[in-house]
């Protein structure tokens, strides 16, 4: 059985918990600016229609009596680190996937701690008397459904699907809820009579992975109630990512360069200290109008430097459409490839290049091979 714990409106939460004026009210946070995006919403706010990647200007349109406060990312780190180690009491394999969620796999707990169930009532116990702030909890075999449990009844909610009920749950279950499915995905399943995961277990599997490729096959195992994603513990970062919303919106392609530039830079310090490259590169464009684009591109070789980063996104950023003028910019990596301690990665970085060491390396054996053959030095040796 597995566990997943959901803070609720965690950052909003944090900020009534630091400062009991607030409490009751409907707090905003994000950066107060003609410009800004909510990053959170208290539940008051949300019983407005507040959400999350809402332009603050239309969230204070919708509630202007609304408090607005600026994000303290360190303080909602520290209280998340809290958090974290109240739910490794109870279970030695707990993945955090976000700063405000993560899964537990609790099926060789019961002796010491009890059901699922009451293991689940445990940490919101807990939670909130240690901390002051209250999560949700789904509990289910599978962790898929673990995740859309604990969104069911939120605020302060605790949700149990036993195995017996996992396909009623899944028969009746809108596809819309399954983690992953965006509004294009619906629209594509829509096309063959899908509007419940169940009745995506009825559609032919190769018609299912030739409208949707690889993701069809992942949701039509779920549709038959099957999940191979297992807890892992530990779990090093999957993607890093950086994004800006402009100041004005702009179609200058020098200035979307130069912010792209600091995206490249910013996510280069991430993956030096994460001891980290990576084989993806990924540009995300939102317009003037609101509507989102994204490009990326596979490298044969993974990257780590700023300006590797860099000459990748400003391809992208070529292809993609600029009929519109662009509000917000973004850049992210992904596949990342984890490097074993004590390889310096960043031996070179104050060089004018910036380029990466193994980048240094890969060139310098690239001549060897020029001029003495490609076999000269043997395959696995070039860490030695």
């Amino acid at each position: 059985m597995i566990l997943h714990v959901d803070m609720d409106a965690f950052f909003a939460s944090v900020e009534q918990l630091d400062n009991p004026q607030l409490r009751g009210r409907c707090v905003v946070v994000g950066k107060n600016s003609c410009r800004g995006v909510v990053a959170a919403a208290s539940y008051e706010a949300r019983s407005f229609g507040v959400r999350s990647a809402m332009a603050l200007s239309k969230a204070l349109s919708l509630c202007p009596d609304a408090v607005v406060v600026a994000p303290r990312m360190e303080r909602y780190r520290r209280v998340s680190g809290r958090v974290m180690e109240i739910l490794s009491m109870f279970s030695p394999l707990v993945e955090q996937v976000s700063i405000d969620e993560a899964y537990l796999d609790v099926s060789g707990c019961r002796h010491l701690h009890g059901s699922p169930e009451t293991i689940a009532g445990k940490i919101k116990k807990r939670v909130a008397g240690d901390i002051g702030i209250t999560c949700s909890v789904g509990v289910a075999p599978l962790k898929f459904l673990a995740k859309i449990a604990s969104g069911m009844n939120k605020p302060d909610g605790l949700t149990v699907i036993l195995p017996g009920d996992v396909q009623a749950f899944i028969e009746n279950l809108p596809i819309e809820k399954v983690p992953g499915v965006g509004k294009v995905t619906q629209k594509q399943l829509a096309l063959l009579g899908v509007e419940t995961l169940g009745d995506l277990a009825r559609v032919p599997e190769e018609l299912v992975v030739k409208k949707l490729g690889r993701q069809g096959m992942r949701l039509r195992l779920m549709a038959m109630g099957q999940d191979r994603s297992e807890v892992s513990p530990g779990g090093l970062p999957k993607s890093v990512s950086s994004e800006t919303t402009l100041p004005r919106d702009t179609a200058d392609i020098g200035l979307l360069k130069r912010y792209m530039l600091g995206h490249s830079e910013d996510i280069s310090r991430q993956l030096h200290k994460a001891g980290a490259r990576a084989r993806v590169v990924s540009l995300k464009v939102k317009y003037s109008n609101f509507k989102e684009i994204s490009r990326q591109v596979t490298l044969e070789n993974s990257v780590q430097s700023a300006n590797a980063i860099y000459r990748e996104a400003v391809r992208l950023l070529r292809k993609a459409p600029l009929k519109h003028s662009v509000r917000l910019i973004g850049l992210g990596v992904s596949r990342l490839v984890f490097v074993a301690p004590g390889i310096q990665l960043d031996l070179f970085a104050q060089e004018a290049d910036r380029d990466s060491r193994w980048e240094k390396i890969e060139r310098f054996v690239a001549k060897i091979e020029e001029k003495y053959g490609k076999n000269v030095i043997k395959k696995g040796t070039l860490s030695e």
